[in-house]
């Protein structure tokens, strides 16, 4: 894939993320609406909070992970505030080490990393993202992992098989991202760990 494919691939994304965050946010809107109406919220109301919140968060992450990246900065609180709605309820937890502002691109690579992870971790588990000397790094630890090690490789070679399902298509599209902005992506992987470097 070449580097205007992945622009044009990007550029889709964060038109779609940003054609659903309106009529999420509009959804949620009514929901308040009727909270102040008046009455008990029944069990009903609850799941459609929930679910809304949980598109939410999903869409502020993907338009980072998949969405055109641009040369803006993001700060910690807008980080931890998408990754801590994200995460809720979940089984995975994400520790967020850069206290400093980072570049939208770098963090997009972060997050694209964090969701080849996430694919390895489905019991649960904790990641540990810090950066230093411009060098990323995902640390994940679980008590079990259930690593594909060809979806794995992809990341090393950047050869993208047939059959690759869309829930997995971070690990095509990881390498091509940071080998544009001149990374190479690296993993370790143990039976309780893995390491994730760009």
């Amino acid at each position: 894939m070449g580097h205007s494919n992945i622009n044009l691939a990007a550029l889709i994304g964060s038109r779609i993320c940003h054609d659903l965050i309106s009529p999420i946010g509009a959804i949620n809107n009514g929901l308040e609406l009727l909270g102040m109406a008046g009455g008990t919220p029944g069990p009903e109301i609850d799941l459609i909070q929930e679910s809304v919140g949980n598109a939410s968060a999903r869409i502020r992450f993907f338009r980072i992970a998949f969405g055109a990246a641009g040369e803006q900065m993001m700060g910690r609180a807008e980080v931890m505030s998408i990754l801590d709605d994200l995460m809720e309820g979940g089984r995975l937890t994400v520790a967020w080490g850069p206290l400093d502002p980072q570049p939208r691109r770098e963090v997009r690579m972060a997050f694209l990393a964090l969701l080849c992870l996430e694919n390895a971790m489905p019991y649960g588990g904790r990641v540990e993202v810090s950066q230093e000397d411009k060098v990323w790094m995902l640390h994940g630890q679980a008590d079990k992992l259930n690593v594909d090690e060809p979806l794995w490789s992809i990341l090393a070679t950047k050869d993208t098989p047939e059959g690759l399902r869309p829930a997995q298509v971070q690990f095509a599209l990881l390498p091509l991202v940071a080998d544009d902005d001149g990374r190479r992506v690296t993993t370790e992987i143990s039976e309780t760990r893995i390491k994730l470097r760009f």
